[in-house]
């Protein structure tokens, strides 16, 4: 059955058409001003139709966490972003004992294969536990080591279809990790780092495409006897290779450093994630990760001690307005929301063109949902 959806405001990649979404067997069947024959039909005529959002750096969401190593509580977190119009979620693990991620791993893994989930689980997203010590921000200390092949050799062949990106600190590694990485078709990120530009050089030959929550825990110029050295920001402006992602929570960077980095790196390699933490969507003011104490105070998550942002409670909606309001076009948000995460992780997936999978989120003039669509057909 074709499945008709009407708007005047249907965001493609090329700009905002008034006309028609067409969807059958889960794909995008045409997109434009000329009704079609057709079976079901929705009229959101005055709301907004954009690709579904994906979220490629989320932590968990209403209470749930994705550390947890179970499953309910991985499915109860894609739902809970589902609801807020992400149809595509990388759920994150935190630096933890390898174990412990591994268990994590398992349990979205086992989300994954269930059949339970409504949204499309990606893969994990591994952040650590190869992280810098000095660059830990609120990932546990006690956790980060450098990369082993002992741990991670056989977590790749058994179970390297379930993960979708791995972030580390190249400083850590010979290239070996980024390239084991890059063999199992794993995206490989840098973050939580403090690689100065020979090490981020070595890692892009590897594979590496792109920075985890740029400026957040990325390293900057520093001097060696008094020589100059490029840090992890400058290299993710010079090379085209990277693509960065931006923590879009309003809190964590300025408006005014968020246009200044899509003046360099432009909307094209830029990519907005939330970053949340569990306790997104509840009434909780603290929360603990893997054994790091954070409080919610600001509308942003802090460690106890104040030093430092821990993770936002942002949920895509708030990554839009957010965007809108450091002035890029409703197109461009959009596109850094769904098409730019689609294509880095190769997915045909993030735009309203046809062909495409048939994942649709709807919202309302505030931004708020009103409905979501997930492989053609209403979820939410």
């Amino acid at each position: 059955m074709i499945t008709q959806i009407k708007s005047d405001r249907i965001v493609t990649p090329q700009g905002v058409v008034d006309g028609y979404l067409y969807l059958e067997n889960g794909k995008i069947l045409a997109v434009g001003g000329e009704e079609q024959p057709h079976g079901a039909a929705y009229d959101f005529t005055g709301c907004t139709v954009t690709p579904g959002f994906i979220e490629t750096h989320a932590h968990g969401g209403g209470g749930a966490d994705f550390l947890s190593g179970d499953c309910e509580q991985v499915l109860r977190g894609c739902e809970f972003h589902l609801a807020h119009g992400t149809t595509s979620i990388c759920p994150t693990v935190s630096a933890a004992a390898f174990p412990t991620m591994k268990q994590a791993l398992l349990a979205i893994e086992q989300a994954m294969e269930s059949g339970k989930c409504r949204a499309n689980i990606l893969g994990a997203h591994l952040e650590g536990p190869y992280l810098s010590p000095a660059q830990c921000g609120a990932q546990s200390p006690a956790s980060i080591t450098e990369p082993k092949p002992e741990e991670y050799e056989p977590l790749l062949r058994e179970h390297g279809k379930s993960i979708a990106r791995w972030t580390y600190a190249p400083e850590r590694d010979d290239g070996t990790f980024v390239r084991a990485l890059a063999a199992h078709g794993i995206l490989a990120t840098a973050g939580h780092t403090d690689a100065i530009y020979d090490d981020m050089s070595r890692a892009i030959d590897g594979g590496l495409r792109m920075i985890t929550h740029l400026y957040s825990c990325t390293s900057t110029v520093t001097r060696d006897h008094g020589f100059r050295r490029l840090g992890v920001i400058e290299t993710a402006f010079l090379r085209d290779e990277l693509t960065v992602e931006l923590i879009a929570d309003g809190k964590h960077l300025p408006l005014d450093l968020m246009r200044m980095i899509l003046k360099i790196k432009g909307v094209e390699r830029t990519v907005l994630t939330s970053d949340c933490l569990s306790l997104t969507g509840t009434a909780e003011t603290e929360g603990v990760m893997n054994g790091v104490e954070y409080v919610l105070e600001d509308g942003v998550c802090k460690l106890r001690d104040r030093t430092a942002f821990a993770g936002s409670i942002a949920t895509a909606p708030v990554l839009l307005r957010t965007a809108l309001e450091v002035g890029v076009s409703l197109t461009d948000a959009v596109n850094m929301m769904s098409r730019n995460p689609a294509r880095l992780l190769g997915l045909h997936k993030g735009e309203l063109t046809e062909g495409f999978d048939a994942d649709v989120t709807v919202l309302n003039d505030d931004l708020t949902v009103k409905a979501v669509f997930v492989n053609g057909e209403q979820v939410v």
